[in-house]
């Protein structure tokens, strides 16, 4: 009986538990699962055997980022890492995406999703460096970046042919050369975010409406600058299905006009507006 107990225990051990295991695991947030790994030496190699729990590197809003965005991508479970998020993370800067592209190449091969939003001291050279890594990004958000500039765009079409969802949104320098450099080198674009970006105009918008057929989402929030003639051939983008134009000051029935020939679209935000509307056009 003692010998019967024994091996149920070892069965216990050696199967169920790490079955259990890896189903509790999915479902924690990363830093528990980081916490995780520092109980035991057995936990620690259990977790580590489950390639699929560390495909993603969550820094938001913590410190020495920089540092710890290396440290993490030095480690072998991370070698297919495919999302990264430094939301508001402090203290990195483009000598530490320098780092990351001279020591961690082989760790970016399968990024797609990379989020740099609110990381202030990021500049074209620091784009530069993190876009020639990860060649296979489909998402790349910068939102609050007052350092990007067109030059950071350039590099970003040049290195990742895959992007479907872009966030500019707070980019105040990009301009209508980044609108081009989208327009010309992204036609499936699915999501774009162009918030407060003050410098484009009606023609760089119309590059990418005309180009970007693909756009589903479309975020223009707080852009006076835009008027009825950007809006002309708004029609074309037969799968727009969100279309936030607050604070669009410039629009008028004409132009509302032709955006009621956007036929799936399923959000419209109009609010902020002054009184150029009668929304004839609407009903």
């Amino acid at each position: 009986m003692e010998g019967e107990g024994e091996e149920q225990t070892s069965i216990w051990n050696k199967e169920t538990v790490p079955k259990v295991m890896k189903i509790v695991s999915t479902r924690l947030a990363q830093r528990d699962l980081i916490s995780l790994l520092l109980l035991s030496p057995w936990i620690h190699r259990t977790l580590i055997s489950y390639p699929s729990l560390w495909l993603s590197i969550d820094l938001r809003e913590m410190n020495n980022a920089g540092d710890r965005l290396i440290a993490a991508l030095s480690l072998p479970r991370y070698q297919h890492v495919k999302q990264i998020s430094l939301e508001f993370a402090q203290d990195i800067d483009d000598d530490h995406l320098e780092v990351i592209k001279s020591k961690c190449l082989g760790s970016l091969q399968d990024l797609e999703s990379l989020n740099l939003n609110g990381c202030q001291k990021i500049s074209d050279k620091g784009i530069e460096a993190i876009t020639s890594c990860c060649l296979k990004l489909k998402v790349f958000s910068i939102y609050w970046n007052v350092r990007a500039a067109d030059e950071g765009v350039k590099h970003l079409v040049k290195n990742c042919k895959y992007i479907v969802d872009l966030n500019f949104s707070g980019c105040k320098h990009l301009s209508d050369k980044s609108l081009q450099l989208v327009a010309d080198n992204y036609p499936e674009l699915e999501s774009l975010n162009l918030t407060r970006c003050v410098k484009m105009t009606d023609s760089g918008l119309q590059q990418v409406f005309v180009k970007c057929s693909f756009l589903q989402s479309l975020n223009l929030y707080a852009l006076s600058s835009f008027t009825d003639e950007a809006y002309k051939k708004i029609s074309v983008l037969s799968h727009l299905k969100f279309l936030d134009l607050c604070g669009a000051q410039n629009l008028s029935d004409d132009g509302l006009s032709c955006i009621a020939k956007c036929k799936k679209l399923v959000s419209l935000n109009l609010t902020w507006l002054v009184n150029r509307l009668l929304y004839k056009s609407v009903f």
